[in-house]
């Protein structure tokens, strides 16, 4: 006995020593009354301190799992014991019990069957940011503020709406892209996933059908299908959604709305063009059918001026239900997004945020609420765009060099589209480039029909530039070899 005892780095001496005694005496293993080796004797066997276990012993009275008898030593308390007696065993079939939702989940979930990077892997799956970017002193600086100014607040409950102070800014944010903020209102979600869902459950299903680019976001893709809804998607052109496509889409069937991403799209790269968003909104007003807007990305612009979401391009109108976040060019890790909606949607939203999460995260949304106010996002994008761009270019480069017979896109953003010629296999490439050291993303799972085998999604943004280039060119021969045959 004693001798399985292992500590744990950062963690207070004395608690691992208490809940150490506490799990001999829940397995049984420290009887009922029995007396505990003295604290001199088990700071040896244990190899900590007398006093961390005097304080574990103390601590363990607390919790009512020892009593002391003065001049004699610490025992087991009997009260602390499991009774004795036990309810009969009885082991249920789960999977027979879950729901179609949650079986969809999992057969969606591309994360338990993809695959894993190995230490020495070069990994073009990632668009996530780089980390190394991250501004730690600024966040830091950002955190001690809030704390110093309202943290016993900031740890408690929060609003299901969002944390006020954030909310005002982001109005304030939304309205200088252009936004016409009357009549509009914003709710703060767990990120761009949590929103998303938010607004699907909310929507009545009149015709049980969504319309949206194809190929698109794979877990927008993921979270239209557990929400029960078909999905029409229209082919992609080099400045955004085919406009023909769309309007025959409209015309030959009824939808409860349109999700799109105009802006560095997932997994395109392309942005939308002005004039194109302006007949998408025209044709939606048309066919009466309201447009959920990813903002995916649109401060990564790396050349050209500032194109305006479409929810700006809606002007006064409501029909836009626009969704927001900075996960992808700030941090991750703090999981803010937001809903900027007509104020009576907002108003529902909210109901539905309360019964799902009570609230966003008030500490997360106070951190980027000061970090915001104290202008780092500007100094930081300047710095995160002159990196991803000069990355961008550098990938774009190797691609048009050492990439045989495909076509590329992408205008800005963390990644890269590669479309090779009809009937190749990306997933057959992926096999060989990984005997090889080098994953990708496949590009078929972004597609609403079946198809896009012949493509893949590459992402830059956390692969060192040597890596990129011997990663494209490990690639590029393999995808000689295959279609050569």
């Amino acid at each position: 006995m004693f001798n399985d005892f292992r500590l744990i780095a950062g963690r207070p001496v004395y608690v691992q020593v208490k809940d150490y005694m506490k799990s001999l005496i829940l397995r049984g293993a420290l009887q009922g009354e029995q007396k505990l080796p003295s604290t001199r004797e088990l700071s040896l066997l244990l190899k900590v301190s007398r006093n961390s276990v005097i304080s574990a012993y103390m601590a363990l009275e607390d919790d009512g799992f020892a009593y002391t008898v003065q001049g004699q030593g610490s025992y087991v308390s009997n009260a602390a014991l499991p009774e004795n007696t036990a309810a009969p065993v009885w082991n249920v079939d789960w999977k027979s019990r879950l729901s179609s939702r949650a079986l969809l989940a999992e057969e969606l979930d591309i994360m338990k069957r993809g695959i894993r990077a190995g230490k020495d892997t070069i990994s073009f799956t990632s668009i996530a940011p780089d980390e190394s970017l991250f501004d730690l002193d600024n966040v830091k600086r950002a955190f001690l503020e809030r704390m110093s100014v309202e943290g016993n607040v900031l740890l408690n409950y929060g609003y299901a709406k969002g944390y006020k102070p954030l909310i005002d800014f982001l109005k304030q944010y939304m309205e200088h892209k252009g936004v016409d903020m009357r009549g509009k209102d914003l709710l703060i979600t767990n990120g761009f996933t949590e929103g998303f869902d938010i607004v699907l459950s909310a929507l009545g299903q009149r015709h049980g059908k969504v319309l949206c680019e194809n190929p698109t976001h794979h877990t927008a893709l993921k979270n239209l299908q557990l929400n029960g809804f078909g999905i029409r998607g229209v082919a992609m052109e080099r400045d955004g959604i085919h406009l023909g496509e769309l309007k025959q889409a409209l015309e030959d069937g009824m939808y409860d709305c349109a999700y799109l991403v105009p802006s560095y799209h997932n997994p395109t790269g392309i942005v939308m063009s002005p004039e194109k968003r302006l007949r998408v909104m025209k044709l939606m007003a048309d066919y009466a059918v309201p447009v959920i807007e990813d903002g995916f990305n649109e401060e990564l612009r790396y050349s050209g001026s500032h194109v305006a979401p479409l929810i700006a391009a809606a002007g006064g109108g409501n029909s836009v239900i626009y969704l927001g976040s900075f996960s992808k060019v700030l941090f991750p890790g703090l999981r803010v997004g937001w809903v900027l909606a007509d104020q009576e949607l907002i108003y529902y939203l909210e109901s539905v945020k309360r019964a799902r999460s009570i609230h966003t995260s008030t500490l997360d949304q106070s951190i980027l609420y000061q970090y915001l106010l104290g202008g780092n996002l500007e100094k930081y994008l300047k710095r995160a765009r002159t990196e991803y761009k000069r990355k961008y270019e550098l990938t774009m480069a190797c691609c048009k060099e050492l990439l045989p017979d495909c076509k590329v896109s992408g205008d800005g953003g963390l990644h890269l589209f590669v479309t090779f010629p009809e009937g190749f296999s990306t997933r057959e490439l992926l096999a060989a480039c990984r005997e090889q050291g080098v994953i990708f993303t496949v590009g078929d799972m972004f597609f609403t029909d079946g198809t896009g085998q012949n493509t893949l999604r590459l992402g830059f943004s956390r692969v060192a530039d040597d890596d990129i280039r011997r990663g494209i060119g490990i690639i590029g021969r393999k995808a000689r070899q295959l279609l050569l045959g």
